[in-house]
């Protein structure tokens, strides 16, 4: 019986009830239009993140890549130096006569007078 005394029920039409109405479709609009403003946010707040956090791992490698890079690089600097050393002794003995001489008679078998040359295998080629 109360659901038909509800139904029978009418509302008073006086100022303060539609202001109330009125207050509460504006406030249910407001809602409405948070809601969408939040979600907009989020969707933006997301794809930025998004962006960011991608870039933040491409940078990362890049990164890391670029690290091993510089220390082949750096590897290979050293060895270049140890072998740029290696020919600067090599040039202050090429210009040394005895060293030019004691060369040529090892590698080419030149031999001054009255010498004789020997090649002896190295005993690390037979190991």
């Amino acid at each position: 019986m109360d659901a038909d005394r509800k139904k029978n029920v009418s509302k008073i039409q006086t100022t303060y009830v539609e202001q109330k109405e009125y207050a509460e479709i504006a406030s249910a609009r407001k809602r409405k239009l948070l809601l969408r403003r939040l979600s907009l946010f989020f969707v933006f707040a997301s794809l930025l993140s998004y962006l960011m956090i991608s870039s933040y791992i491409s940078q990362t490698a890049k990164l890391q890549e670029k690290v091993a890079q510089k220390k082949k690089s750096d590897h290979e600097l050293s060895e270049l130096k140890k072998q740029q050393e290696v020919l600067k002794e090599d040039i202050i003995k090429l210009n040394d006569d005895d060293y030019i001489g004691k060369l040529a008679r090892k590698e080419y078998f030149f031999s001054e007078p009255n010498e004789t040359i020997f090649n002896l295998p190295d005993e690390k080629k037979e190991n």
